[in-house]
């Protein structure tokens, strides 16, 4: 796998952890040090790696390939531990010449590094002292002899040496000082000094304002970057850089792969601390963290370019971040303009010709090459569209240079790139010729423009006529008046066309919407029909009056929105009451049985209306279950968790069924608030959708939608699941990759899957990570595809006129999540795709022969004699 992917981070792990378990030392060693030449190591791995190289070393040429391990260990991370361990084995060689400054050396640079942790530094503190006392004990005379002068003097040195540890210690605000104080007490013979004790007591202070910031992080969970982040600022705030320092440094080896604070790290130390090595060395862990950051990438290039870096390990630092994996085209342009900016920037433009010139145009060239060779073919769009990059070249050539051919050629290519029919491009032109050309090439390219801009050609039409007023002859006055005007006419001709053709268009679609009424006027007026004679039939068999009866109660509802894929029909609409605020005009009176038999089936039910000036403390429930009994009962147990419910009133067809929808009616607005939160929360099957009470007609543009529509780095969207797998099953295959904060699978209204999801990781190195690993894996025999989440903009309908039909008023096609229609169903209705049989004529009030219908239950044909056989044929 490492040989496909060699930046396959958990690899590595796998392959480390299998060495180590066999035993195979030489390859162990080799896998760690092609890791570490990739990625910084985290603590626990380079503990790991220096206790078995530590077993190892026996010998003093051993010893010292130990020691640089640690060398390279300390710079990864500063990581107490480490440092710790690093000045414990340091006091093995004691033996060693110059062995007691060699572990004094580095238990200093230990102090400078991590002394002023708060709740590690302690230990490293002590073990200094330790080590200090272990020396005093060997420079104490024997037993009943008189020290010499040079013994005496050793002794009061290093007894000095304790005393300035112990008062260097306690002037930090380290966790338990109260104990290192007491142990000072005691090991001191004379008192101590009120200095130090005031030292003590600030510090002490120091403690009290630090101990939230450190509990928070105690009691907080990974990866505690709000902790971090609150904790920085207070340190901030007190301004002491080495303690910002270190803060940055501990949320960063919790917090290794956030590019965000790597970069904000990276500003303090460019703008405050301002140290070489220290704002380099930074710089180079931040891109070994997170080299998909193209940001980090160009910040370590304007930093080696600020301290001076040689030209050569600047342009090799560049070619390794052409080699990093950016996430997007437009990466790849970003990082050629910050090398290029840093090219230009070395050559001086008072020489006609010289190395640097030479080596900027080289570099120039090969951008071009590079983004249309090795960006195009990987992300198959182009990263610079609008050729920036050849922009900025002949702009540098004309201003520069003073090489305004070479610039034209440029903008000659630039054009032929798809740019040519943008006004905007042909400006940029037209100024550089302002500025650096004659009036005969700018008066040229405005030709050019005027012939070949789509999006705004009055435009450059204008500046045109205004050179030539300003510049120009007669002649030239009226060759660009007439080419203008030509021009002009031929675009309002396209327009003209263009409108026509959508004028046609929408007429069409008027008249396919009214053959749809007029479908459904014809149906409905059908089935009443049929209706008021199976009534008069029930009326004249008094017998069958129950049964009947019954079989009118039983009958289903129409189909409604959401109940597959119908539409919700228009009869439906006008008789509903309450929706969004609004109620349905009354219809014309009808014939008496008909009334009764609707109020019948409408159980009374009143019409539900809603007050506008209680939106703010209710909240519109939908996409509910239309087979719901007692859907009072059943929302009200449901909202009661959010607050007081004060009333809930759901909305009921003219025939007494569910429509699916209700109002839920709060006490306080707090409630209504708190109500939101169940949003798409499963209820009886299908996934509830709760929504601000607002009324559509003041508010014909509010839409509510929680997820984001933009590019979001950390989400990975994916495709072709298998309609079984759960979330669970998801999560558990995303959460090798990373850490997994959220998964939403992607259903239709009716709560099915539909073989889609969105997983949010914690940083977007997890997610890119996780695209790496998951893309074209194999979930329940099905192959899934992995991206960045990057939702395309939605196509906005054209709004309909005004007017009662088209507030309700649906789009044809509406597209989904990812550009492609919500469902390949043909959008003709059913009723036209099927043949619809004739009607037989109506013999005593009945139909004969009706095809059944989802709405209504076929009814028994009528028994025939044999003579109406015989009659039937006779006909024929």
């Amino acid at each position: 796998k490492l040989s496909i992917n060699a930046f396959d981070y958990n690899c590595h792990l796998d392959l480390i952890k299998l060495l180590r378990q066999e035993g195979e030392l030489v390859k162990l060693r080799r896998a760690r040090q092609k890791m570490s030449e990739l990625f910084p190591l985290t603590e626990e791995i380079w503990l790991d790696w220096l206790k078995d190289e530590i077993k190892m070393a026996s010998e003093s040429s051993e010893r010292e390939k130990v020691y640089e391990l640690f060398e390279r260990a300390v710079k990864d991370y500063i990581c107490p531990e480490i440092w710790l361990e690093y000045a414990q084995y340091s006091i093995g060689g004691i033996g060693q010449e110059g062995g007691i400054e060699k572990v004094r050396s580095i238990f200093e640079r230990a102090l400078t590094a991590v002394g002023l942790h708060v709740t590690k530094g302690t230990a490293l503190w002590e073990a200094y002292r330790e080590f200090e006392n272990a020396i005093l004990e060997t420079a104490q005379p024997a037993p009943g002899s008189v020290p010499s002068s040079e013994q005496q003097q050793m002794l009061c040195s290093q007894l000095e040496k304790i005393h300035m540890l112990f008062r260097r210690q306690l002037g930090i605000p380290l966790l338990d000082m109260e104990a290192s104080y007491a142990e000072y007490e005691e090991w001191s013979e004379d008192p101590i000094p009120e200095t130090i004790i005031k030292n003590y007591k600030k510090a002490l202070q120091q403690l009290e304002k630090c101990k939230p910031y450190e509990e928070a992080l105690l009691g907080a969970e990974t990866p505690k970057l709000a902790e971090y982040q609150a904790y920085i600022d207070f340190e901030m705030k007190a301004g002491d850089p080495a303690r910002i320092q270190l803060i940055y440094e501990r949320a960063l080896a919790e917090n290794c792969l956030v590019p965000d604070l790597w970069a904000r790290y990276n500003q303090y130390l460019d703008r405050q601390l301002k140290v070489k090595e220290l704002v380099l060395s930074a710089h180079d862990r931040a891109v070994r963290n997170c080299p998909w950051t193209v940001g980090l990438w160009i910040r370590y290039l304007l930093a080696m370019e600020r301290h001076r870096v040689d030209h050569s390990i600047i342009s090799e630092m560049f070619e390794k971040a052409l080699n990093a994996g950016f996430i997007q085209a437009t990466d790849y342009v970003e990082i050629w303009q910050a090398y290029l900016d840093y090219l230009r920037r070395r050559v001086d433009f008072t020489q006609d010709s010289s190395k640097e010139l030479e080596e900027l145009r080289s570099a120039f060239a090969r951008a071009v090459e590079y983004l249309k060779q090795e960006v195009e073919e990987r992300f198959s769009e182009s990263g610079d569209p609008s050729c920036t990059i050849m922009q900025n070249w002949a702009r540098v050539e004309a201003r520069l240079c003073n090489n305004i051919q070479k610039a034209r050629e440029l903008w000659d290519n630039i054009m032929t790139k798809g740019n040519a029919k943008y006004a905007n491009m042909w400006l940029e032109y037209y100024n550089l010729e302002r500025a650096h050309g004659d009036t005969q090439h700018c008066r040229k390219a405005l030709h050019r423009a005027v012939q070949c801009t789509s999006d705004y050609p009055e435009h450059v039409c204008e500046v045109l006529l205004t050179l030539e007023r300003i510049e120009g002859t007669l002649e030239d006055w009226d060759a660009a008046v007439q080419k203008t005007e030509n021009r002009l006419a031929r675009v309002n001709e396209q327009r003209a066309k263009a409108a026509e053709k959508e004028a046609a268009l929408a007429k069409q679609e008027e008249e396919k919407a009214e053959q749809r009424k007029q479908a459904r006027a014809e149906k409905k007026a059908s089935k009443k029909a049929k209706k008021t004679r199976i009534g008069d039939k029930r009326k004249a068999d008094d017998d069958d009056e129950g049964e009947w009866g019954q079989e009118e109660e039983e009958q289903p509802s129409k189909r409604h929105k959401g109940d597959g894929d119908g539409e919700l029909l228009e009869e439906d609409m006008e008789v509903e009451t309450g929706l969004f605020g609004r109620s349905g005009p009354e219809k014309p009176d009808r014939p008496a049985n008909q009334k009764e038999k609707a109020s019948t089936s409408r159980k009374d039910i009143p019409k539900v209306l809603h007050d506008s000036s209680k939106d703010n403390v209710t909240v519109f429930v939908s996409n509910l279950s239309y087979n719901m009994s007692d859907p009072e009962v059943k929302l009200k147990d449901l909202f009661e968790s959010c607050g007081e419910v004060a009333e809930i009133r759901p909305v009921f067809s003219n025939k007494g069924t569910f429509r699916g929808y209700c109002y839920v009616e709060f006490k306080e607005e707090k409630s209504a608030l708190q109500a939101l939160g169940l949003d798409r929360k499963v209820v009886e099957g299908r996934p509830m959708f709760v929504s601000p009470c607002v009324d559509k007609n003041k508010n014909p543009d509010f839409k509510v939608f929680r997820y984001s529509t933009t590019l979001e780095k950390h989400k990975l969207f994916i495709s072709g699941l298998p309609f079984s797998c759960t979330k669970e099953e998801l999560e558990d295959v995303c959460k090798a990759h990373g850490n997994v904060k959220d998964i939403r699978l992607v259903t239709n209204r009716a709560g099915k899957p539909k073989g889609l999801a969105y997983v949010e990781y914690e940083n977007e190195a997890q997610a890119s990570q996780a695209v790496l690993k998951m893309d074209g894996l194999t979930v329940k025999e099905h192959v899934i595809k992995v991206a960045i989440s990057n939702p395309p903009l939605r196509k906005v309908p054209d709004k309909p006129e005004a007017g009662r039909a088209s507030q309700f008023a649906v789009p044809r096609q509406v597209y989904g999540a990812r550009g492609k229609g919500r469902t390949q169903l043909s959008m003709m209705p059913r009723a036209l795709q099927r043949q619809s049989n004739p009607v037989a004529k109506a013999e005593n009030g009945m139909v004969q022969n009706s095809p059944a219908t989802s709405s209504e239950r076929p009814e028994e044909p009528k028994k025939m004699s044999n003579a109406d056989f015989a009659k039937m044929l006779l006909k024929k």
